[in-house]
Formats: structure tokens, C-alpha cells, sequence
């Protein structure tokens, strides 16, 4: 009995496994077409950019990992004064300001400058304004101007010129 169903079990799966020419003719007419069909045909080559040649000569710069360019002046250089008494506007930074008008003219113009909080600052040649002691060093109808203390990264001090510009609202 066992031996039979053994026997019509192999019988039945050597039928799906058939390998003779005429199982699958669809396939084969499919992959003859596809084979026939012409190949489509190549994108051309990008055209290779020309770069302009750099030769990186050292002679004559500083090296960078020597301390030669470090500050080396100790307390002579530019620097904020720790002892000065800081003023309302020196408390937000500069792009926060707005400046809204003026009063007077010529020499005896003054500034309204605007904080974040609402209120409005009058302000002149000498103030500090901004959270770098940006010093105010001129006032005109459109605009303030500004130095700013920056610091340089090796120990110093720059000046940085910037500036406080009328808002047109």
C-alpha cells in the first residue's frame, strides 16, 4: 500500500517537472521576441571638466601650530573695560534693537532705539548698546553706527565695525 502511493506520489510530480519543448511555448516565443527586440541605445559620456592646477607652496606663512601668532602682549592690547558700568541696551543682543527715529539735528542728533521689551532708548555718540560693547560713534537720519569689541580667538580683541539701521514700519 505504501509502496503504490509512493509510486503515484512520484508520478504526479515527474508531470509538473516535464521538461519536454512543447510545455511552455508562450515562454519561449516571449524570450525570442525580447532577444530580437534592438538594444537601446548608450547615453554618451560625460565631458570631463578641466581644473585649473594649485600648487600649495608653505615657503614664508606662519605655521599654524606655533604659538608665535598668539597674542603675546598681555593686558596692552584692545579689551572691554570690566570696571565700566553697563548700560540698559547692553543687555540684548544688537539684532533685537531697532532703531525708530531721531531728534534734532546736526551734531546734536540723538537716536531712538528700540529693545525687545518695548521700550524706547534715546541714545548718542558714546553709548553702548549690544551684548559685544558695540560704542555708538555716530548717529545720522537713517542710521546708527557702531564698533563693536569682538574677541579674536587667540586671547585679543578686534574692533568690528556694524551698524543699526532705521526701520521703515
Amino acid at each position: 500500500m505504501c509502496a503504490a502511493a509512493l509510486v503515484l506520489a512520484l508520478g504526479a510530480c515527474s508531470r509538473g517537472i516535464s521538461s519536454t519543448p512543447g510545455d511552455a511555448p508562450n515562454l519561449r516565443k516571449w524570450v525570442a521576441d525580447v532577444r530580437a527586440r534592438p538594444a537601446t541605445p548608450l547615453d554618451p559620456l560625460p565631458v570631463m571638466q578641466q581644473f585649473e592646477t594649485f600648487e600649495y607652496a608653505v615657503q614664508g606663512m606662519r605655521d599654524p601650530f606655533s604659538d608665535a601668532w598668539i597674542n603675546q602682549e598681555g593686558g596692552a592690547g584692545l579689551r572691554p573695560d570690566p570696571d565700566r558700568r553697563k548700560e540698559p541696551l547692553e543687555a540684548f543682543p544688537l539684532d533685537s534693537l531697532d532703531m525708530v527715529g531721531t531728534i534734532g539735528t546736526g551734531a546734536g542728533m540723538v537716536a531712538l532705539v528700540m529693545g525687545p521689551d518695548k521700550v524706547t532708548y534715546r541714545v548718542r555718540p558714546g553709548v553702548y548698546l549690544g551684548q559685544s560693547d558695540g560704542r555708538i560713534t555716530a548717529v545720522r537720519e537713517d542710521g546708527v553706527e557702531l564698533i563693536e569689541l569682538v574677541p579674536d580667538g587667540a586671547g585679543g580683541w578686534l574692533e568690528r565695525p556694524a551698524s543699526l539701521a532705521l526701520d521703515d514700519r
